[in-house]
């Protein structure tokens, strides 16, 4: 199943970032992975992430969702999370 970057930037000072939140844990599997930073894995594309999350934003907010696949590098992450990258980032 494809895997997804999920990041964005909520503008509006004082912005409820709940009901986003929210909608990303509705994805069944799922990794908080920095404070505006999810990993996601589903069925749906990129553009129908985007459009399901989209009603939270404002006008001024930034969203990107990007598929995951191939080379990828961190730092500073669990045993725990490494394993689950690596498992959705083989080739």
């Amino acid at each position: 199943m494809p895997t997804y970057i999920v990041s964005y930037d909520l503008h509006q000072q004082g912005q409820n970032y709940e009901r986003l939140i929210e909608k990303l844990k509705t994805y069944g599997t799922r990794w908080h992975m920095q404070q505006s930073v999810w990993i996601i894995e589903t069925a749906q594309s990129a553009a129908n992430v985007r459009d399901f999350l989209r009603p939270c934003l404002d006008s001024n907010d930034k969203l990107f969702v990007g598929r995951l696949s191939g080379e990828a590098a961190w730092y500073g992450y669990s045993t725990e999370i490494t394993q689950w990258l690596k498992q959705r980032l083989a080739p």
